[in-house]
């Protein structure tokens, strides 16, 4: 049976691959690599013990991690969207005008298809204010006019 050991090892490795797919940025492509290439060695060796298996797969994983974390800091990712998945950045300097009044330094504006928090001067609704910061999920705003546009005149029939 010990020599049937590297499935085990090309199985662990099919694991990691999957663990790496479902949760990215995790590194276990690296231990599923160094699985792969243990299982290979033991196609070709199997007898290599159980205690020099486990030391060879460790070794394989970190000299694969510490490789891919040199690489990166010298070749870093570069993206055509830095701000994709900070969401509120992208709203920096950028004007809006407030659905609800900011009452108590909270108040709510409509962007695209969403709502958003603000916090800012207390001020009435129709109000422009610009972005100038982000604190947690809510957008840090200011003033630029303090006179909301006027509203159409409301006509009133009386009986």
């Amino acid at each position: 049976m010990a020599s049937s050991i590297h499935w085990y090892w090309w199985i662990f490795a099919l694991f990691l691959v999957v663990l790496e797919l479902f949760i990215p940025g995790t590194f276990f492509l690296w231990s599923a690599v160094a699985a792969g290439v243990l299982g290979f060695l033991l196609y070709m060796m199997p007898t290599i013990g159980i205690e020099l298996q486990i030391f060879l797969f460790s070794v394989i994983s970190i000299i694969g991690l510490v490789l891919t974390r040199i690489y990166l800091k010298r070749y870093p990712i570069q993206s055509d969207k830095p701000l994709l998945n900070q969401r509120g950045s992208e709203y920096l300097g950028r004007t809006f005008t407030l659905n609800e009044p900011i009452v108590d330094n909270s108040g709510r504006i409509h962007i695209d298809d969403s709502f958003w928090r603000v916090e800012g001067t207390d001020c009435p609704e129709g109000t422009r204010i610009r972005v100038i910061g982000i604190n947690g999920i809510r957008l840090q705003v200011q003033i630029i006019d303090s006179d909301p546009p006027p509203t159409a005149p409301t006509s009133s029939t009386e009986s």
